[in-house]
């Protein structure tokens, strides 16, 4: 089976690569996370002039139809740039629920400019006692004449400070575990009632918190079936994933880099420390443990957008599992071979081993997804 990319990916992947090389140093990216927006807005406008926020959507809708290679291909090199901007959050999860669950007048509301670039949605799918498990949704939307009244809490935004519109997950009926009776919602972020505690969180982006005091909606704002989101929140989750382990080799490729470079220029007793036999077996874990994480990665992207199957979530919860593994192995590996610097925030390593934190506790950590993966062979 060959596992190159075709032409097409190729020139994607290459165009991704250009712009982050030319656009995103490591100095300019302290200055866009201390940034109140959190990220670079002239970044952002860049990768929707040139198409980039388009990628997973289909071209009746201004998008490039592309499939979990695409967009793998896309989150690669953001994960190569250690870019914070909230690609993930918005084209992949936020757009891809409105695309699947929406009417299609919300895809002609909000998908155009999602696209494009010109308009950024947020997800709010978990809270603060829900650990991983999607289902677990305590907040509540009552029926007011028409439309709905939310009350409740959401966890973890990423990037919900500056959205234009927030897919909000709550319950219309059920227990607070039950997969039956969970909506998604449109969320106006100027939403009387909605308050937002914006925070930086640990690989240099900026979260926040919801709470919702009597959000009232109209009815338009209900996106999909009432009760029957939760299908759809977990297939989006798992294109998300897919999209997440594309990130993660980008990041672990630069990891292993930076190591290999400093293992070759730092000297101990004369000579450079990568001339030491048990800094080389180490260099040679590392290695290996990037490219297991890469089979499993194309792995993921082959499955991202297939029906949903029990085949379809085992494989992505092997794949978020191994990466979760890889990336902690290859972060503290490499934090041992470089010493005190690399815990320093004056020098890269450090923010990729944070961002690589990060990646394996969204969506699931790795023990979620082995004891997920134990329980669909069952």
């Amino acid at each position: 089976m060959d596992f190159r990319l075709n032409e097409e990916q190729q020139m994607l992947q290459d165009t991704v690569a250009r712009l982050v090389r030319g656009e995103y140093s490591f100095e300019k990216r302290l200055e866009y996370s201390e940034s109140e927006l959190g990220f670079s807005a002239d970044f952002w406008k860049q990768l929707g002039e040139l198409g980039l926020t388009a990628v997973p959507f289909p071209e009746e809708l201004g998008g490039f139809g592309g499939t979990g290679v695409e967009v793998q291909s896309v989150m690669t090199e953001l994960g190569r740039g250690l870019c914070i901007e909230p690609y993930l959050q918005s084209i992949v999860l936020g757009g891809g629920l409105i695309s699947q669950a929406g009417n299609d007048q919300q895809h002609e509301q909000w998908l155009g400019g999602i696209a494009s670039g010109e308009m950024r949605a947020a997800v709010g799918l978990q809270e603060p006692q829900s650990f991983y498990n999607l289902n677990d949704v305590e907040t509540r939307a009552d029926k007011s004449g028409d439309g709905y009244v939310l009350n409740g809490r959401k966890a973890v935004v990423i990037s919900g400070h500056c959205a234009d519109v927030l897919v909000v997950s709550a319950r219309t009926s059920g227990n607070s575990r039950d997969a039956e009776g969970i909506s998604l919602f449109l969320v106006s972020p100027d939403a009387e009632g909605l308050e937002r505690r914006t925070y930086p969180t640990i690989d240099g982006g900026k979260g926040c918190d919801l709470r919702l005091n009597n959000v009232k909606l109209s009815p338009d704002a209900l996106l999909g079936e009432e009760g029957k989101a939760s299908e759809v929140i977990e297939y989006q989750a798992g294109r998300a994933i897919s999209a997440l382990c594309g990130e993660a080799v980008g990041v672990m490729e630069v990891a292993c880099d930076l190591t290999l470079d400093y293992l070759k220029q730092r000297k101990q007793f004369g000579v450079p420390i990568g001339k030491f036999q048990v800094l080389q077996h180490r260099m040679v874990d590392m290695m290996s443990e990037l490219e297991q994480a890469r089979s499993m990665a194309i792995l993921a992207a082959s499955m991202a957008d297939e029906p949903q199957s029990n085949e379809r979530r085992r494989t992505l919860a092997a794949a978020k599992n191994v990466i979760g593994r890889s990336g902690q192995f290859i972060s503290e590996q490499g934090i041992q071979s470089h010493g005190g610097i690399g815990m320093t925030w004056e020098y890269n390593f450090a923010h990729y081993a944070k961002r690589l934190v990060m990646i394996n506790h969204q969506l699931g950590d790795d023990d979620f997804h082995l004891e997920r993966y134990a329980a669909l062979l069952q």
